[in-house]
């Protein structure tokens, strides 16, 4: 184990004469137990068979080892990953036994409910569900969606306000020319670009 430059914390499977296995999930964790017993045996593509033993046929937790093996899923990137993961497995952790096609609109109404003090996670949280039940539909787990008709929560902020002159002085003052944050503060504000075009930019931009 060890952290890479992002301090998220990676685990290795390693053997002389065999291949790196990265080793996914927390210690302990069934997605990491069957990598890891899969790494044992000399396996080195696991990424297929995480989960499929033990999952039975048509439940949630089938649906969701489909899902983490799909290229949908793979392709995304690791931080996008990490997120969807924690919410997708809270979600099989208390219903992963149940049967995808006994899923009712009621019941997903029910759940969203449940997380209705913070009503961003609850969004969050229906949005993954959503995105399970569209493929559950493609794979034949069943032949509707019962997320249909459940609406996402509103969300009541009320936003950042524009920072003032004087605000920005005191940032200016606090942070002075050559640190980090006065870069990105520099960045950010006379550059007027996203935030996620912001941490992209580099020398290569300047023209």
């Amino acid at each position: 184990s060890y952290k890479d430059r992002h301090s998220k914390v990676r685990h290795y499977f390693r053997r002389n004469g065999f291949k790196n296995v990265s080793l996914p999930g927390l210690p302990g964790s069934d997605e990491f137990m069957d990598a890891y017993r899969a790494a044992l045996k000399g396996e080195t593509n696991t990424q297929i068979n995480i989960g499929a033993s033990r999952t039975k046929p048509g439940t949630i937790n089938a649906l969701t080892v489909a899902y983490f093996n799909s290229p949908e899923f793979q392709k995304l990137a690791p931080s996008t990953k990490q997120t969807y993961r924690g919410i997708i497995e809270n979600f099989r952790r208390k219903h992963g036994d149940k049967q995808v096609a006994t899923l009712k609109r009621e019941h997903i109404k029910k759940m969203r409910d449940a997380k209705s003090e913070t009503p961003s996670a609850a969004n969050n949280w229906l949005r993954m569900v959503r995105m399970l039940m569209q493929l559950a539909i493609e794979e034949g787990f069943r032949g509707d969606d019962p997320t249909v008709g459940v609406k996402f929560l509103k969300v009541r902020s009320g936003g950042f306000h524009t920072w003032t002159e004087d605000e920005i002085a005191k940032y200016e003052a606090r942070h002075p020319v050559g640190t980090k944050a006065r870069l990105a503060f520099a960045l950010l504000l006379y550059t007027a670009q996203r935030r996620g075009d912001v941490v992209r930019m580099g020398l290569q931009h300047i023209k």
